[in-house]
């Protein structure tokens, strides 16, 4: 699976982008929470990172619900369920942060409502992940419960990100300059 190392040049780019994008427009100068962010942009950049949860038949899990339904079912506390609830809160702060018109074109599955939902259940994930008690993901509870508390703001965050790169792909030679 995808996951490119901090050294990768994707990862850098989605580094500086990310850190010039929080301070700059929000004031936010917290590198354990720019650093997930980055983390997370460059791991979903293949569709596989983000529908990597399996259903029982070893098929992707393509829908948030499915996925909630699936980590519900993980016994209290444990890595795993730590795990689920955390990529449940990425794939949440993705589709809201960055692409929160595809979640309003498929209202059919959370209502007109979607990105309240999406960013509800992305919350709530987050949360629940922070209060894992599995000693493997000790280090990444602070940043967890930020993501929790401060959801909308890292999903605006995004957003604005994601117009740095539309912004650079309209400039002639297509570079973002950070």
């Amino acid at each position: 699976m995808w996951d490119p190392t901090p050294e990768h040049p994707l990862h850098r780019l989605f580094a500086g982008c990310t850190e010039q994008t929080f301070f700059t427009r929000f004031g936010i100068a917290d590198p354990s929470l720019v650093d997930y962010l980055s983390a997370l942009l460059a791991r979903f950049v293949h569709r596989d990172a983000i529908y990597r949860l399996r259903d029982a038949g070893g098929q992707p899990i393509t829908e948030l619900a499915a996925m909630l339904q699936e980590a519900n079912t993980l016994p209290e506390g444990g890595r795993t369920r730590r795990e689920y609830f955390r990529h449940i809160g990425d794939v949440s702060l993705f589709w809201t942060g960055l692409f929160p018109e595809t979640l309003e074109r498929r209202s059919e599955s959370w209502g007109p409502s979607a990105v309240m939902n999406y960013t509800t259940c992305g919350k709530r994930s987050y949360l629940i992940a922070s209060q894992c008690d599995d000693v493997a993901g000790h280090e990444e509870v602070p940043v967890l419960k930020r993501l929790s508390e401060q959801f909308e703001l890292c999903a605006t965050g995004l957003r604005e990100v994601r117009r740095e790169w539309e912004e650079a792909a309209d400039k002639p030679n297509g570079r973002i300059v950070l």
